[in-house]
């Protein structure tokens, strides 16, 4: 049995760190982390390197955004009945052969884009498996006074990590050598990961497996958990808002930014990996600010507002050609996506039943990432046809109006006003 400390002295979001699962558990989360973030640009890069093309891009992201989107309800699903360690084992093994097998592709000059295609899908799918298998190991390794000191540090992690130093790191990496290196440590920080995953002890509960029909009952959660958004139209609409804006906005970032930072600067992909950096630094502050201050009155108006608002740098993108503004224009982005996770998340705590959390959570995920592998196959052959400006204009602009429409649909100024949480 872990040892449990009943409390804690300090700041309550050190409290985990006493106890030593969690310590290697998060350490693994932080290299994987940093990991996917060096490994985003280095994909890109290398396709770059490989065929000048945005299509190539698109067709490798949408890989990725296909297997995460295809597996991401089975993930929750496995979660929920084998043991979450094996899984998080399982995926973190995964990630190390996909991106050995590119590193010494890349090495010996045997690389092709299929082969990075293929590595995409390898891990869209190991992250479809984890993210339901971590969530629920916590409460299987903490107390239930500390699982919001760990979800804070993750949620700080994540950004800082994911789409800031990660990035970065990697865009002076490839900058001074070449995309392979990159890729040989990206598959190095998944060895250490794996190693202390592995040194974790088992838990020594493990999921309940219920008796009877199980595949009835799995169908018929995800029907009740359909039935419960579908009947609650500020979480509709909310999902609706978030698919269309993965629509326009996630492909020009993740598959023509990076043509534009190559073609913009001298030192491409330097300058690209800092660009990403100032998102993820902004992401970072945004939920920061947020999450030090109490939950708005009009949080629903809030919260729509800096989404849909905060996108409208993204419109200047394609027209200059000053890392400057880029930077900036990223960053507001970020604090501005930051900022409203943090509030979303919340109102999915305090405003959705408990007894259907896990479902609601597993289907905003699902809804809000369905358009993703769409984005990405459409947008690369789209600027071959459309400006880049015109892209970047629609994917600063549409957010506004679509955040307009789902306030307005859902009726969302009367509802938080006859729902408040303060």
């Amino acid at each position: 049995m872990i040892d449990r400390p009943a409390s804690a002295a300090g700041w309550r979001v050190f409290a985990p760190f006493q106890i030593r699962e969690y310590r290697l558990l998060i350490a693994a989360v932080a290299l994987s982390i940093f990991a996917e973030g060096m490994f985003a640009v280095v994909l890109a890069l290398q396709v770059i390197a490989l065929d000048n093309n945005p299509v190539s891009l698109s067709i490798v992201m949408t890989c990725f955004g296909a297997a995460l989107v295809a597996f991401v309800l089975v993930g929750g699903i496995a979660a929920d009945r084998f043991d979450q360690r094996t899984i998080i084992i399982g995926v973190e093994t995964a990630n190390v052969v996909a991106t050995s097998a590119v590193a010494a592709l890349g090495l010996i000059g045997a690389l092709q884009v299929w082969h990075l295609a293929v590595c995409a899908a390898a891990l869209g799918t190991a992250a479809a498996f984890f993210f339901p298998a971590y969530s629920a190991i916590l409460p299987r390794i903490l107390p239930a006074d500390q699982l919001l000191a760990a979800n804070g540090v993750e949620g700080v992690v994540r950004p800082v990590f994911q789409r800031a130093v990660g990035p970065a790191a990697a865009g002076m990496l490839v900058g001074a050598t070449f995309p392979a290196v990159g890729a040989v440590v990206v598959a190095l920080l998944f060895g250490v990961g794996l190693t202390l995953l592995i040194a974790t002890r088992p838990t020594t509960d493990t999921p309940v497996r219920e008796a009877g029909d199980q595949r009835a009952h799995v169908l018929r959660d995800l029907q009740d958990g359909f039935v419960f958004v579908l009947r609650t139209p500020w979480l509709l609409w909310t999902l609706l808002f978030a698919s269309m804006f993965v629509l326009v906005v996630l492909g020009p970032i993740e598959v023509l930014l990076p043509f534009i930072a190559n073609d913009r600067f001298d030192d491409g992909p330097r300058k690209y990996g800092f660009i990403l950096a100032f998102f993820g630094m902004g992401s970072a502050f945004g939920a920061l600010a947020v999450s030090s201050r109490r939950l708005p009155r009009r949080y629903l108006t809030v919260m729509m507002t800096v989404w849909g608002l905060g996108t409208l740098p993204l419109a200047v993108l394609g027209f200059t050609s000053s890392f400057t503004v880029m930077a900036a224009a990223t960053f507001v982005v970020g604090v501005t996506d930051g900022a409203g996770m943090v509030i979303w998340g919340t109102l999915l705590m305090r405003r959705v039943p408990s007894a259907m959390l896990g479902r609601v959570s597993s289907l905003d995920f699902f809804v809000s990432l369905a358009f993703m592998p769409v984005s990405f196959a459409i947008v690369g052959p789209l600027s071959k046809v459309v400006s880049m400006q015109s892209i970047f204009l629609v994917a600063g602009v549409a957010p506004v109006l679509l955040a307009a429409i789902a306030l307005w649909a859902a009726g969302m100024r009367n509802d938080e006003l006859a729902n408040p949480l303060d």
